[in-house]
C-alpha cells in the first residue's frame, strides 16, 4: 500500500518562501512520476508541478513558472516544491501525487486522473 505524507505548510507573508516535502512509503520514490496539485474550496483540484520518473524533466503552470520548483531526492524517497516570492493567490491546500508509469516511459503527467495515489494535504496561507 502505497502511502504519501506531505509537509512543510503554513502562514507566511506574501513575498516569502516556503518548502513543501511528500514522503513515500510502501514503495520507493524511484519507481513514480510525481505531481503537486492545490485546491481552494469551492474549485476543482488545479495543476502546479510535475517530474518525470527517470529523467528529472519537470513542467509548471503558468501561474508558478519561475517561482516554484520541484525536486526530488530518491535516495531519501522524498518530494519537494519550493516555493519562493509567494503570493496571496497562492492560498491553497497542496497535495502531492504519485503515478506509476508504463515501462520506459519518460513522461510528466498534469491531469489529476492520470494520478493513482495522493496525499492528505497540506495547507498553505500566503497573507497580503
Amino acid at each position: 500500500q502505497v502511502h504519501l505524507v506531505e509537509s512543510g505548510g503554513g502562514l507566511v507573508q506574501a513575498g516569502g518562501s516556503l518548502r513543501l516535502s511528500c514522503s513515500i512509503s510502501g514503495d520507493t520514490l524511484s519507481n513514480y512520476a510525481m505531481g503537486w496539485f492545490r485546491r481552494t474550496p469551492g474549485t476543482e483540484r488545479e495543476f502546479v508541478a510535475a517530474i518525470t520518473r527517470t529523467t528529472g524533466e519537470t513542467t509548471y503552470a503558468y501561474s508558478v513558472k519561475g517561482r516554484f520548483t520541484i525536486s526530488r531526492d530518491n535516495a531519501e524517497n522524498t518530494l519537494f516544491l519550493q516555493m519562493d516570492n509567494l503570493k496571496p493567490e497562492d492560498t491553497s491546500v497542496y497535495y502531492c501525487a504519485a503515478k506509476l508509469p508504463r515501462y520506459g516511459s519518460t513522461s510528466y503527467y498534469t491531469r489529476p486522473n492520470d494520478y493513482g495515489y495522493w496525499g492528505q494535504g497540506t495547507q498553505v496561507t500566503v497573507s497580503s
